[in-house]
């Protein structure tokens, strides 16, 4: 398995989660990672993406200014920080990586470009 995700659980409303993605493909020179939700009866959705090249980032609108995604020195990790959590939220959330090539104006925050996908992990937030 490559991707693994980890830190989901069930919150209330306005609280705090961080989620990681540990793969080993983060420590190469140009890889897109993103991170994906899904609600039940809804399709996959992205939120957050990040090229490895270029430290790139793209989040959804519905998570601007409440999700971050970010990386610490010498960890083979990405992490989705959600803060002021919203029952709408409530969804597996699934990490997805894809090496190059890669097509020009791509929607890195579209299921379609992603090659690898993680198992999930579940955020239940609660009102």
């Amino acid at each position: 398995v490559q991707l693994v995700e980890s830190g989901g659980g069930s919150v209330q409303a306005g609280e705090s989660l961080r989620l990681s993605c540990a793969t080993p493909w983060f420590t190469l020179d140009d890889y897109a990672i993103g991170w994906f939700r899904q609600a039940p009866g809804k399709e996959r959705e992205g939120v957050s993406s990040f090229r490895t090249k270029d430290g790139s980032i793209y989040h959804a609108d519905s998570v601007k200014g409440r999700f971050t995604i970010f990386s610490l020195p010498g960890a083979p990790t990405l992490y989705l920080q959600m803060n002021n959590l919203k029952p709408e939220d409530t969804a597996v959330y699934y990490c997805a990586a894809t090496p190059p090539p890669f097509k020009r104006r791509t929607n890195w925050l579209a299921p379609a470009p992603y090659a690898h996908w993680g198992q999930g992990t579940q955020v239940t937030v609660s009102s």
